[in-house]
């Protein structure tokens, strides 16, 4: 949309300045209720809490992180959880997700978290709510994931994850709706680390001194069909179409036009759209389509044969991996 693609020109452009009363009054409100729950004596947990967030609006890549999180933590013997806020499900919640619940109802991004994880996902808007659904349903949790909830306050946590998109960066350096940022880039100063979805770039981070960066790569596993999520080792050939309800879709058209050499169509919709029966009449002029990971949560049940989805996986450097031991052998000497 033409918001979104003027929120990540370097320079701001000027019918956004019409903006600026709604500017001041996000910025009022926003810091209001940051200062309202950081004075509240939040709850002492039994557990860490890991939040994987960031400080912009669309996506920067934090479910491929909070799932590199998940696999590394099991290995090391801990048994993490995941909670998310749900976005775009009716619930009710607090809701422990399945691989069987419908992304209708618990939101795609906890779906496909459940379904790759293999670990308790419970979500619920007031993450306090997830946090004692874990604990109350999933006692053995040694370890809790905040998928997202970076800017959610009320929610204690012993390390802060901010995930950048390298490509995009903090676009114009505002706050909405002028810009894309939910906090002030200086936000980035506090957290325990930074990951940058890419290649970090002089650009990528202006003005903000973060304590630690690291950069991640996102690494594509493999073509799988959705209707049955069996692996495709060579997709068929035909007329392609690549589609993607994600914050930041070029990213995706991007790493199809890495792993293939066929040429394809492309189409966006806007980030987490729910994909229905009626889609499929939209794509019927293709031999092949291709999807998000995230998308094809939507689409089981009547994708049709020809449907295929790129799961990826982030790899990060072993100094973040210290890093976050390190946090966590805190928290344990102190309780």
């Amino acid at each position: 949309m033409a918001l979104t693609r003027a929120w990540y020109r370097k320079s701001v452009a000027p019918w956004l300045w019409l903006l600026l009363p709604l500017h001041a009054l996000f910025v009022a409100i926003s810091t209001w209720r940051r200062k309202r729950l950081q004075a509240q004596n939040l709850p002492k947990l039994a557990v860490p809490v890991i939040v994987v967030g960031n400080i912009s609006v669309g996506g920067t890549g934090k479910t491929p992180v909070t799932l590199a999180l998940t696999r590394y933590l099991k290995a090391q013997g801990q048994r993490p959880a995941i909670i998310s806020r749900g976005y775009g499900g009716s619930g009710p919640f607090p809701l422990r997700v399945t691989p069987e619940t419908s992304a209708a109802v618990c939101g795609d991004e906890p779906l496909l978290l459940a379904r790759r994880s293999g670990v308790p996902v419970v979500v619920a808007p007031q993450r306090l709510a997830a946090v004692a659904e874990v604990l109350r349903s999933a006692p053995e949790t040694t370890v809790i994931i905040s998928d997202d909830g970076l800017q959610h306050y009320a929610l204690p946590r012993q390390f802060e994850i901010a995930v950048v998109d390298a490509a995009r960066g903090l676009g114009n350096g505002w706050r909405l709706p002028i810009g894309p940022l939910r906090e002030h880039k200086t936000r980035l100063e506090s957290v325990d680390a930074v990951i940058i979805n890419g290649k970090l770039r002089p650009d990528t981070l202006p003005g903000v001194r973060p304590p630690a960066v690291y950069e991640m790569q996102l690494q594509p596993r493999g073509w799988r069909r959705v209707s049955d999520d069996q692996p495709c080792p060579q997709l068929p050939a035909g007329k392609t179409l690549a589609l993607a309800g994600i914050g930041h879709p070029q990213r995706f058209f991007d790493t199809v036009a890495t792993v293939t050499s066929r040429a394809f169509a492309t189409r966006a919709y806007a980030d987490h759209y729910a994909f229905n029966e009626a889609d499929v009449k939209q794509v019927a002029d293709y031999e092949v389509v291709l999807m998000t990971e995230k998308d094809a949560t939507k689409w089981h049940g009547f994708a049709p044969q020809h449907c295929y989805y790129l799961p990826v996986e982030a790899e990060l450097p072993d100094a973040f991996w210290q890093q976050l031991d390190a946090a966590i052998a805190r928290f344990t000497n102190d309780t």
